[in-house]
């Protein structure tokens, strides 16, 4: 599951990088809605929200420009989404506007689920997927609460901190993994830290997704001065060897 920032550099590429994710074979796509104090993302997500949001993008843009996409991808899209943003629009105006715009849910880093409710209740009611995050040093019986009031996926962080690429992940992410697959039938995805094709081989084989966002907004930051065409096929290239891994490790697991 790539992560791309909506907006960076504008809204036009975004939608040609879905698209060339999608090409590429991604099982879905996670984007991110800028805000000016993200709280899990690392400096590289952070300043890619900043670009976004200098060049005067709103939440309403985000919308209308993903109603107007929808029709041109078959897998589902969710958000990363800040709970200030949602609660200042209201849980259920949000999740409204987000499910009729054609997104599938949303990943709330910054909202417990048991202070969730009112996203919970209007996400059911609108077959909108909620997607909450277990930490590694998360208690297990929270563990439990969390993955209860997940669907579409849980969201494993492989590592304690932001986000960011990381050129090790630590030795514990396998077995929280197989734990926590112990506890649900909805989907583990692993996300933070999975920077390389071999990292995201190594989690197929346990988890049911791998996320990678800083590694592709640090390559779209550091070869901005390429033709647009030109960025869209690294990138494209880049996403499709994760895909690749992901799909070698799967096939291991089976």
């Amino acid at each position: 599951m790539p992560f791309v920032t909506a907006g960076d550099p504008d809204l036009d590429f975004t939608a040609d990088l879905l698209i060339e994710f999608q090409n590429r074979g991604a099982a879905m796509v996670e984007l991110g809605i800028p805000f000016s104090d993200p709280v899990a993302d690392g400096p590289v997500i952070q300043s890619s929200y900043t670009r976004a949001l200098g060049s005067g993008l709103k939440l309403k843009k985000v919308f209308d420009w993903m109603r107007d996409l929808r029709s041109s991808l078959h897998i589902p899209v969710v958000t990363m989404v800040s709970y200030s943003i949602v609660y200042r629009q209201s849980p259920e105006r949000y999740v409204k506007a987000a499910k009729d715009a054609g997104f599938d849910g949303a990943i709330i880093p910054d909202l417990p689920p048991d202070e969730g409710d009112a996203v919970i209740r209007a996400a059911r009611a609108d077959s909108f997927d909620t997607i909450f995050l277990v930490a590694p040093t998360t208690p297990p019986l929270r563990r439990r609460h969390i993955v209860a009031n997940c669907t579409g996926f849980v969201y494993y962080v492989s590592v304690t901190g932001i986000t960011g690429a990381r050129d090790s992940l630590p030795d514990h992410v396998i077995e929280n993994i197989d734990e926590l697959k112990t506890l649900t039938d909805v989907p583990i995805c692993v996300g933070f830290g999975v920077s390389n094709p071999q990292q995201a081989e190594m989690l197929a084989r346990h988890a049911d997704g791998v996320i990678v966002g800083s590694a592709i907004v640090k390559m779209l930051e550091a070869a901005k001065s390429l033709p647009p065409k030109d960025l869209l096929a690294k990138v494209g290239d880049f996403v499709g060897e994760l895909v690749l891994g992901t799909a070698e490790g799967g096939q291991a697991r089976a």
